[in-house]
C-alpha cells in the first residue's frame, strides 16, 4: 500500500516531512503531491509561529512550522497511489484513481485554514475523516489540547490526531463514529497576532506562578455519606467535603479507597514537588476519618499514579499508571497495605494511562488512555479484553474506540447501579484534569462500544477550586480530589530532599 498526502505546496509544514505513516506497526510508505490551492493565510503567520518557538517551545521546532527545503523525496510523486488523503480545501484531484480518497474536515470544512480559524475563535475543531467517494463521515473525533503551546502547538495538536485516525482507517479496523458536538460559534475570534500576544503573556504568567507555587497541587477531599452518593444524585451535594492534610511539598490525587482484611485504606498518588516523580502512599480510615499516618507503599525509579485495586482470586491487586515505562504492570499484595510485588506484565510497548477494569458478561475489559506518541495524552480511549486477570489481553477490534476530550480517560473505578454499567470519565475539554463526567456504558463487547454522558461535574461552591478528576467509593467513604493554589513557603521548602536520580518528567503531573 502507498499513501499520498495531498497538500498546499505554499504552506509544506513539518508534520508532512515524513517518509511513512505507521499503521498497526507497519511502516507505510508515503509519498508527497503538491497542490496550489492560493487559500491565503493570515499574515505574518509564520513569523508568529517562528515566536513562540524560541519562547514557547524553548527553541524546538514545531511540526507547524514552515518546511523550508522540500525533501528530495517529497518532490514528486513516485508511484500510483492506493490512498490520498487530501489536506487541502480544494478540489478533489480528477486524475486520482485511488481506491480510497479520504478529506479531513475541521468543523466541517477543509483545508488549514479551517483548522486555524477554529483555534482562533478559542478552541480546538472535531475532526471528520470523509469518504470522498460516497461523502460518508468514516471516523471523528475531538483532540485535547493539553500540550498544545501556542497556535502553532495547537495546529501541531490537531494535525497530528487527524494522522492517528487517518492509520486507524487504513488499519482495516472498523470505526467507530460518535457523536460529538462541534464548538459553539464564537464571533470574537482573535487575530493570530493577538492570540500569540496573549498566549506569551499566560506562559510568562505561568512562568511567575511556578517561581512562587507548587503547580499543580492536588488534595484529596473525603467525606462519610449515608445516604445516596454522587453516583445517584449526578452532583457533589451531600455532606460537606474534607480535605486530607498533606506536607505542603507533597500533592495528593487520584485517590482509590478500599476495605481488605477488615481494614479501610485510600491509596494515592503522592508527589513530592522537589522530585518530581510520584509514588503511591496509603492512609487508612477509621470510623471518624484518617487515622495514623500516611504510609509509601510503592516506589518505582519511574512516575506512578492512578492505583487502581481490583479483587480476583482471592488476592488484591494494583495496576499504578506507569505509561511513562510504556507497559501496564500488575502487582499483588503480598502484606496489606505496604508491601507490594510486581507481578506480571498485562500489556507492554505502549503509553496507556489510568488503566481501570471491569468485569462485564463473563469478560474482564481493560480501559485506558492510549497514545500513539503524539497529539493529547486524554482524547484517546483502547480497550482490551481477557477471561482472566492475567490474560492475555486481547485488542478491542476498533482501538481507539473514541477520540473525545470530554469524555475518554478514565476517572474512578466502574459502578453498577440497577443492572447498568458506568464509568466516571475526565472532561477535558477546559484542560487536563478540570471537570468530571458520569457515562453510561451501553454497549461493551469485543467488537462493540458505545457510552452516553449522563452528568458532568464541575469545580463550583462545594469543591472549591480549579480541577476534579477522580471519583471513588467504598460503603460510607466518598473521595474525590481537585487542586489548589500551595505558594512554596519557607516552612515546606527548607528541608531538602534525599538525593534520587533525576527522573523523566511526568506528562500527566506537570500541568
Amino acid at each position: 500500500m502507498i499513501i499520498e498526502f495531498r497538500c498546499d505546496r505554499q504552506y509544506a509544514r513539518r508534520w508532512m516531512d515524513r517518509a511513512t505513516l505507521s499503521v498497526d506497526g507497519r511502516d507505510v510508505p508515503v509519498q508527497i503531491a503538491w497542490a496550489a490551492t492560493a487559500e491565503p493565510r493570515p499574515a505574518g503567520l509564520d513569523a508568529l509561529f517562528e515566536l513562540e518557538r524560541v519562547v514557547l517551545h524553548k527553541g524546538k521546532p514545531s511540526g507547524a512550522n514552515r518546511l523550508t527545503n522540500i525533501p528530495e523525496p517529497m518532490r514528486a510523486r513516485t508511484a500510483t497511489a492506493d490512498v490520498i488523503v487530501d489536506f487541502t480545501g480544494g478540489a478533489r484531484d480528477p486524475n486520482s484513481s485511488a481506491r480510497l480518497y479520504l478529506r479531513p474536515l475541521f468543523n466541517g470544512v477543509a483545508g488549514e485554514n479551517a483548522a486555524l480559524a477554529a483555534i482562533l475563535a478559542g478552541d480546538l475543531p472535531v475532526i471528520d475523516i470523509v469518504n470522498e467517494v460516497d461523502g460518508s463521515v468514516v471516523d471523528r473525533g475531538h483532540p485535547s489540547g493539553e500540550i498544545a503551546a501556542g497556535l502553532s502547538g495547537a495546529l501541531e495538536t490537531v494535525m497530528a490526531r487527524t494522522l492517528t485516525m487517518v492509520a486507524a482507517i487504513l488499519s482495516g479496523r472498523p470505526r467507530i463514529v460518535p457523536q460529538l458536538a462541534r464548538p459553539a460559534e464564537n464571533d470574537a475570534r482573535r487575530s493570530p497576532v493577538g492570540y500569540v500576544a496573549r498566549g506569551l503573556a499566560a506562559s510568562i504568567a505561568k512562568e511567575i506562578y511556578r517561581l512562587c507555587c507548587y503547580a499543580p497541587h492536588w488534595h484529596v477531599g473525603w467525606r462519610f455519606n449515608d445516604n445516596a452518593g454522587v453516583w445517584q444524585t449526578g452532583d457533589l451535594s451531600g455532606p460537606g467535603w474534607n480535605i486530607l492534610e498533606d506536607p505542603g511539598n507533597h500533592f495528593y490525587a487520584d485517590p482509590f479507597p478500599i476495605t481488605w482484611q477488615g481494614r479501610t485504606f485510600v491509596f494515592f498518588e503522592d508527589l513530592d514537588h522537589r522530585v518530581g516523580k510520584g509514588i503511591i502512599s496509603a492512609i487508612e480510615f477509621g470510623a471518624n476519618g484518617p487515622t495514623g499516618e500516611v504510609v509509601p507503599v510503592l516506589e518505582e525509579p519511574w512516575h506512578l499514579s492512578y492505583p487502581f485495586l481490583i479483587e480476583d482470586g482471592g488476592e488484591l491487586w494494583m495496576i499504578p499508571e506507569s505509561s511513562i515505562h510504556a507497559d501496564v504492570a500488575l502487582y499483588k499484595c503480598v502484606r496489606f497495605p505496604d508491601k507490594w510485588e510486581r507481578h506480571a506484565t498485562l500489556l507492554s510497548g505502549l503509553e496507556l494511562a489510568d488503566v481501570t477494569i471491569t468485569r462485564h458478561n463473563g469478560l474482564h475489559y481493560l480501559f485506558g488512555a492510549w497514545r500513539d506518541g503524539t497529539g493529547g495524552y486524554s482524547d484517546s480511549l483502547a480497550i482490551y479484553y481477557a477471561d482472566r486477570l492475567l490474560g492475555p489481553w486481547l485488542p478491542h477490534a476498533s482501538n481507539p474506540v473514541l477520540i473525545d476530550r470530554a469524555s475518554t480517560r478514565p476517572a474512578g473505578n466502574f459502578v453498577t447501579i440497577n443492572n447498568k454499567l458506568w464509568r466516571p470519565v475526565q472532561n477535558c475539554t477546559d484542560g487536563y484534569g478540570a471537570a468530571l463526567a458520569l457515562a453510561e456504558v451501553v454497549e461493551l463487547s469485543p467488537t462493540t462500544f458505545k457510552q452516553v454522558v449522563r452528568h458532568s461535574l464541575k469545580p463550583g461552591p462545594l469543591w472549591p477550586g480549579r480541577k476534579l478528576h477522580t471519583l471513588n467509593r467504598c460503603g460510607r467513604l466518598e473521595v474525590i480530589d481537585g487542586s489548589h493554589v500551595q505558594p512554596k513557603t519557607r516552612a515546606f521548602a527548607s528541608k531538602s530532599p534525599a538525593t534520587v536520580p533525576s527522573p523523566q518528567a511526568s506528562p500527566y503531573t506537570a500541568r
